[in-house]
């Protein structure tokens, strides 16, 4: 008799893992805007702009990791590290979203999306085998 694959909550790590992505992508693209905003900020003289652009993408992207970390966790099938990912995502998301206009709003959905799956998947039980009756 061959073992049962333990189900794992795939659609979650999938949504978790994209939505994670995104917000890094996003970050890493406001921090590089930064020395675009440095430049202008330098022939108006505003000083502190580019500094707070940095700090906004690194923000989010941080967010967007610590997402990608959560959804492999969420893939790992074990229920209570299931939820810590999920949980650690939906933090993040919100987290996120607060400094990355969610991610270009996309990522937030799927960030939001793929943890309540998270929070909510329950292993399915594996089915036992039926013995014949006399």
């Amino acid at each position: 008799m061959r073992p049962q694959a333990v189900a794992k909550p795939t659609t979650a790590f999938a949504l978790s893992l994209v939505g994670g992505l995104i917000y890094l992508l996003v970050g890493v693209a406001i921090a590089a805007a930064s020395s675009v905003v440095s430049s202008v900020s330098s022939l108006s003289g505003i000083s502190g702009i580019s500094a707070v652009v940095v700090l906004v993408g690194a923000i989010g992207a941080v967010c967007g990791v610590v997402m990608i970390l959560g959804a492999v966790m969420v893939y790992s099938g074990d229920r209570s590290k299931v939820r810590i990912g999920a949980i650690l995502v939906l933090v993040f998301t919100i987290i996120g979203a607060l400094f990355t206009a969610g991610g270009i709003l996309i990522g937030f959905i799927l960030g939001l999306v793929g943890s309540i799956l998270g929070l909510v998947w329950k292993p399915s039980e594996p089915s036992q085998p039926s013995s014949p009756t006399m």
